[in-house]
């Protein structure tokens, strides 16, 4: 825990006099501001009497034993000539007693042109050995690229609400802005929300939103349908796909003419041509993974009481003898079992009814679609994939998890087709999204961290400008040890700078080019107190 210190925002709220004289343009909405920062000097004061509050050795103010204090930051306005922004305190302990205060102090200047006005590092290194007065100093750099961007291509998964970022880290630090060696250290941060149109699997991400929408019906009692794409309507193809299994039935369907049974595919049909060898299409679509192909485009409820009709009737008169996967437990695979029997029970076409078959089947084929990807790609096991496609939980908990399975599925492809990276990578990080979502709910905002060999990624950085570049100068060891850091990053790292420098960011950030790139410098420097 840690304690932020900020100046207090005027009330917002005015007397009714006021209300009465408001104009048109006052009652719009208005933009947060974001925090107040106090001035420089305010600050240094505060610290002062925080720093004086956790010294034993004040006996004289008579402050009865000392409680150690969680850490202070202080929002600073940057009005002093260093450009402050944060002021620091932090006690030192050793065991139960107070034996000294680090003091931070995080300063900003920016944004300035790439490479001018940087810092020379050994100048860095010298003044923290003057600072500090140490001989001996250590180095470590940290470097973040954006990936998404640099593997950008024309009709891949560009979407503005995801983000692929690598961080580095390394040892031994040579120069300022140095690209990190091979040997470095590398994780993968990766957040991707479905639905990007370009998405490769885009076709199956609509499949869901079906899906999601019948469970929303089902829960809700109102089921929001969706607009007909196609040509025909459901019940059409639903009738086109009965007669062709009557044909079949009774000897005279011939391989020529398929009409209807040449559109039953999976809806990765329309998947992109890059992605189609690792997703291929599945060729054991049993008769209700076909129904479901041809039902959802239903648009409205009786259309769907029409569709189902036509299937009931067709089983019970015995026109039809489909095939189903052994183990489905949806209602109308029951019915289709005993329809092999020459008798089904009755089964009513009202209320929810419908719409839960129609989600059932739904959902067994789309269990089936994803196991196929993980399973297929050596990526997964059918016992590590359990958690996803249990039947034993009750038909919402069943689609919650399958968005689990569509969004490690969207994880895994962009990583294939976008980074092109290989099953040695894939294979543990697909591991580490199935730990996380069978432990947490669905978030797909979630940012994944994956190790990856810097290797691997080099390419993507080695000519790109870092989104943040940095160095940590130290010395010393345990409660001794301090640290100088130095940063440059293409954002303002403290948001309360932000909020003064956005038109600025607009012109010298957004719509630079790489050559003009512009970056905030940021330098923490670190000093101590002991107490004696």
């Amino acid at each position: 825990m840690i304690y932020i210190l900020q100046k207090a925002r005027p009330s917002e709220e005015s007397d009714s006099m006021e209300e009465s004289k408001a104009d048109a343009s006052e009652l719009l909405p208005k933009e947060n501001p974001g925090p107040v920062p106090l001035s420089v000097r305010r600050a240094k004061q505060l610290i002062s009497l925080f720093t004086m509050v956790q010294n034993p050795n004040m006996t004289h103010l008579k402050l009865g034993e000392v409680v150690v204090l969680p850490p202070l930051w202080i929002r600073c306005d940057g009005s002093d000539p260093e450009h402050t922004y944060w002021l620091g305190a932090e006690p030192l302990k050793a065991g139960n007693k107070i034996v000294g205060i680090n003091l931070y102090m995080v300063t900003c200047d920016g944004p300035t042109a790439y490479k001018t006005c940087f810092a020379n590092l050994e100048e860095l290194k010298m003044q923290h050995k003057i600072l500090h007065h140490s001989s001996v100093v250590t180095t470590k750099g940290f470097a973040q690229y954006e990936l998404l961007r640099a593997a950008a291509i024309e009709d891949t998964i560009v979407e503005p609400e995801s983000s692929i970022y690598v961080d580095i880290t390394w040892n031994t630090v040579d120069k300022i802005l140095e690209t990190p060696p091979l040997i470095s250290a590398a994780t993968l941060n990766i957040a991707l929300e479905p639905g990007d149109p370009r998405s490769p699997v885009y076709q199956l991400y609509r499949e869901l939103q079906f899906l999601l929408a019948l469970a929303e019906g089902l829960k809700t009692g109102v089921t929001k349908w969706p607009e007909p794409l196609e040509p025909e309507s459901a019940v059409e193809l639903v009738q086109e796909f009965v007669a062709d299994l009557k044909k079949k039935l009774d000897g005279s369907w011939v391989s020529g003419n398929r009409n209807g049974m040449e559109k039953i595919r999976c809806d990765t049909e329309a998947v992109d041509s890059s992605i189609k060898s690792i997703f291929s299409e599945r060729g054991d679509l049993d008769f209700a993974e076909q129904l479901w192909c041809k039902m959802k485009c239903v648009s409205s409820y009786q259309e769907l009481i029409a569709c189902f009709t036509l299937i009931l009737e067709s089983l019970e008169h015995g026109e039809i003898q489909p095939w189903i996967h052994h183990g489905s437990s949806s209602l109308l695979s029951k019915l289709i079992q005993q329809s092999y029997h020459g008798k089904m029970e009755a089964v009513s076409l009202t209320g929810i009814t419908p719409i839960q078959m129609l989600l059932e089947i739904g959902l067994d084929k789309m269990k089936k679609d994803y196991v196929n990807f993980f399973i297929g790609q050596e990526l997964a096991t059918l016992t590590s994939l359990d958690y996803f496609i249990s039947t034993s939980v009750d038909l919402q908990e069943q689609v919650h998890r399958v968005q689990k399975l569509h969004h490690m599925l969207e994880i895994m492809v962009s990583c294939t087709v976008l980074l092109q990276f290989k099953h040695e990578s894939l294979f543990p990080w697909t591991q580490i999204c199935i730990k996380y979502y069978r432990e947490n709910p669905l978030d797909e905002k979630h940012v994944f961290q994956l190790p990856v060999s810097s290797a691997l990624v080099k390419k993507f950085y080695q000519d790109s400008h870092p989104e943040v570049w940095k160095v940590d100068i130290s010395s010393g060891h345990g409660l001794k040890e301090v640290k100088t850091m130095w940063q440059v990053s293409t954002n303002p790292p403290v948001e309360h700078k932000m909020s003064n420098n956005t038109g600025l960011l607009s012109d010298s950030t957004v719509n630079a080019s790489i050559e003009e790139k512009t970056y905030f410098i940021t330098v923490v420097k670190c000093s101590q107190v002991h107490f004696r």
